[in-house]
């Protein structure tokens, strides 16, 4: 296929799945229930998927969770000769381990050595394989967190107007609730709040 075809065989892709995959990611974002298998790794990990995280904690959480991905990338390609199904191929450089483990934990996906006569199967399925899909996950998960910061930081509109602001149906998608039920706004006085604290600058904010 011409460079042309690709071009517009990937154009005719996004047009086809953005609607479908976008409606489905925000059925995610949005969704109040947890699955099975979500609720299993929270029960291990201790967790509770109702408390909220403060900007610093979810930082230092993303910052850790890279840098154990990092590590973990950077031991294996340097152990690569003592794994299975490395096509005899010795472990990296410590430099070049490095920078690739960084690369690829960054979504950066950057090589400076040819894959096939470099890499045996266990390091790229396991090792780039796997932090291919990590490092688009952290970045949509701060991404989606940002998004909602911003959001919720910049109420717009009056829910005494007769109809619904946007803040306010934020507020509800989001399951920010005053302690009588009804959809947190700026028109609404929030002194209670149920699990979470009010956006900056909102009615009652800084208060429980």
């Amino acid at each position: 296929m011409s460079p042309a075809g690709q071009v517009l065989l990937v154009v005719g892709v996004l047009a086809v799945l953005h609607v479908p995959l976008g409606n489905y990611l925000a059925r995610v974002y949005t969704a109040s229930a947890h699955g099975r298998v979500e609720m299993l790794i929270f029960r291990l990990g201790r967790i509770d998927p109702e408390a909220d995280q403060r900007w610093p904690v979810y930082l230092t959480s993303l910052l850790a969770f890279s840098a154990v991905g990092v590590g973990a990338l950077y031991l294996l390609l340097r152990l690569q000769g003592h794994l299975p199904y490395s096509l005899g191929h010795p472990g990296m450089s410590p430099a070049l381990a490095f920078d690739t483990a960084v690369s690829f934990t960054t979504n950066t996906s950057w090589q400076s050595y040819s894959g096939e006569s470099t890499l045996g199967h266990t390091a790229l399925a396991v090792g780039l394989g796997t932090q291919a899909f990590l490092s688009l996950a952290v970045g949509m998960a701060a991404a989606s967190r940002w998004s909602a910061a911003s959001l919720a930081a910049t109420p717009t509109g009056s829910a005494t107007s007769g109809s619904t602001s946007p803040a306010a149906a934020f507020a509800s998608r989001y399951h920010w609730r005053c302690s009588a039920g009804w959809p947190c706004s700026p028109a609404v006085s929030c002194k209670t709040w149920d699990r979470r604290t009010a956006p900056p600058g909102w009615p009652g904010s800084g208060s429980r």
